[in-house]
């Protein structure tokens, strides 16, 4: 057995380096948000059911907005659940430009689902994951599972 030499990692990036991880983050988030809203979809036909106002819902509270009607509503919805899920891409940037490997996609799916299920269980928009149904939880799971996932094999791809 050899030993292996590993290169000493600064502590804090070049700014370059944080932009361009940035950026790469962004574009894998939405391809990490296309494909779960792609299996969404398929789950929401399969168990008969409508997509979720929920994300719109809240950013509409949260900036004290009202939507004129159902269709609208729906729209800010979609609006917000792309780019929140896009979003989702920016901390999986900055947790690689500062180094982190196989740490990444524990430490990014654990912050989907805690700042998901900690704001709607905050606003009185959902009760708190441990009153779900087995079945509401494990989609729930399995959702953020496919975005995380995704938006990590994505920005692995967009690595030089």
């Amino acid at each position: 057995m050899r030993r292996v030499e590993s290169k000493p990692v600064p502590l804090f990036p070049r700014p370059d380096e944080v932009f361009a991880a940035l950026g790469r983050g962004i574009f894998a988030g939405l391809a990490g948000t296309a494909v779960m809203t792609a299996g969404q979809r398929v789950e929401m036909r399969l168990r008969g059911r409508q997509g979720s106002t929920s994300p719109g819902d809240l950013i509409a509270g949260l900036l004290g907005v009202e939507a004129i009607d159902e269709a609208q509503r729906r729209r800010f919805s979609d609006l917000v659940h792309w780019t929140w899920g896009t979003g989702w891409g920016v901390p999986r940037g900055l947790l690689r430009s500062f180094g982190l490997r196989g740490v990444p996609v524990v430490a990014h799916f654990t912050m989907v689902v805690g700042t998901d299920c900690w704001l709607l269980a905050s606003r009185g928009m959902a009760p708190p994951p441990w009153r779900w149904t087995r079945q509401e939880l494990i989609f729930e799971l399995l959702h953020k599972g496919v975005l995380v996932g995704t938006t990590h094999l994505a920005f692995r791809l967009l690595e030089p």
